[in-house]
């Protein structure tokens, strides 16, 4: 009997040999490959990619093909062709694909080719805590080993303000061009898409005429949920009283906490959306946002709704966990340290003041975000597919 790590070295030869079979076959000048948080959902900055190109472009234009752990989850996207990912068919995809996708590192098992394009957006616009190269002691030297590799294959980086673009040239082992036009998924926050909003709002089963609070908080190691129990009931009397109107809370966790959120009990204002795929819309919908250390702040910012930290371990995960690129006290948004606290916050916000220092971080940040990300990216993937933009497709052909 062969032992598991044998086993999986023979797997790994297998793909290999597979992967430079179909990278023997022609690419496909108008085939993209798409992947979010490595197939586990449809979301992220590939997601809101893919759409502008169906909504924008004619549908014999692109051939969109996304891979996902479970692709019979998701029957409902219409006008792209799904794969299984590391199936046969998924490597035959990736391998013939003209431009390649993503938000997350690619592993060994994306043997890139001389003429094709790649394409990292990352999964977050700016982050408070420390990325790669910054986190180099805190992470695994396999993922640090990986993610130099993945850098080595890319032809453009995605950056959404000129903060990040720092950081990517100092600690993302990446010397290729950055494509400095904002955020694809932030797009979304810059319009008044009252649709989708209904949309969102109909697949929660969430009256239209309630106001929303996003608890949103990020991961520990050891992912000990004790931190994420807050009293949500008095939050959303505090709320009522601020704000008026009636409130319901939404509960999202990290996706590595995906199969821990049914532990927490809160009481029965609260909606658990841990697995919800689209955390966008669900910033979208929300009145107010609680969250921590993650960097789902900066997107919420672009909103100019209030947004505030709940960090009662901030020591011990500076400690402990990783490094941060802002003092906390230097962020726009209005820092708790207890519940007590957070309650209060919630009773002093100032508006005015509020907005007043979101633009000022949002200038000194030197953000790019204008709602135009996918507008412009598309244009270049169709210069790299077929060297015209979208305007001149019609008159290409």
């Amino acid at each position: 009997m062969f032992s598991i790590k044998t086993l999986e070295y023979l797997k790994a030869k297998v793909i290999i040999m597979i992967i430079h079979l179909f990278n023997m076959l022609p690419i496909k000048n108008n085939k993209i490959f798409f992947f979010s948080y490595y197939g586990s959902q449809y979301g992220g900055n590939p997601k809101y990619i893919s759409e502008f190109i169906l909504e924008n472009y004619p549908h014999d234009c692109f051939d969109i093909v996304w891979a996902f752990n479970q692709p019979h989850t998701k029957k409902s996207i219409p006008g792209i062709r799904k794969v299984k990912r590391f199936s046969i068919k998924y490597f035959y995809e990736i391998c013939t694909s003209k431009i390649v996708i993503t938000n997350f590192r690619t592993t060994d098992f994306f043997v890139k080719r001389k003429h094709q394009y790649y394409i990292q957006t990352w999964h977050s616009s700016l982050r408070l805590k420390h990325i790669e190269g910054d986190a180099e002691k805190e992470l695994p030297r396999e993922y640090i080993d990986m993610a130099k590799r993945d850098s080595r294959k890319c032809d453009l980086l995605v950056s959404g303000c000129h903060y990040s673009s720092m950081i990517y040239k100092r600690a993302f082992w990446y010397r290729g061009e950055i494509f400095e036009v904002g955020t694809p998924r932030n797009d979304l926050l810059f319009s008044n898409n009252r649709h989708k909003k209904e949309q969102v709002l109909n697949r929660l089963n969430i009256d239209e005429g309630l106001k929303i609070l996003l608890y949103a908080p990020t991961f520990r190691k050891g992912n000990n949920l004790e931190i994420y129990k807050i009293n949500t009931k008095k939050i959303a009397g505090d709320l009522k009283m601020k704000f008026g109107g009636e409130w319901v809370v939404l509960i999202k966790l990290h996706p590595h906490l995906l199969n821990k959120s049914s532990q927490l009990h809160f009481s029965s204002n609260v909606i658990d959306v841990t697995n919800y795929d689209d955390i966008q819309e669900l910033l979208l919908i929300s009145d107010v946002l609680i969250t921590d250390y993650s960097s789902l702040m900066f997107d919420y910012a672009l909103t100019r709704r209030p947004c505030f930290l709940y960090i009662p371990d901030i020591e011990n995960y500076i400690k402990n966990e990783r490094g941060l690129y802002f003092d906390v006290n230097d962020l726009p948004f209005e820092i708790a340290l207890n519940q007590k606290e957070l309650n209060q916050r919630i009773k002093d916000f100032d508006s005015d003041i509020y907005d007043q220092k979101v633009k000022h971080f949002l200038k000194a940040a030197g953000s790019f975000e204008n709602g135009r990300a996918c507008e412009l990216l598309v244009n270049r993937i169709s210069k790299v597919c077929f060297d015209i933009k979208r305007s001149d497709y019609s008159e290409a052909i």
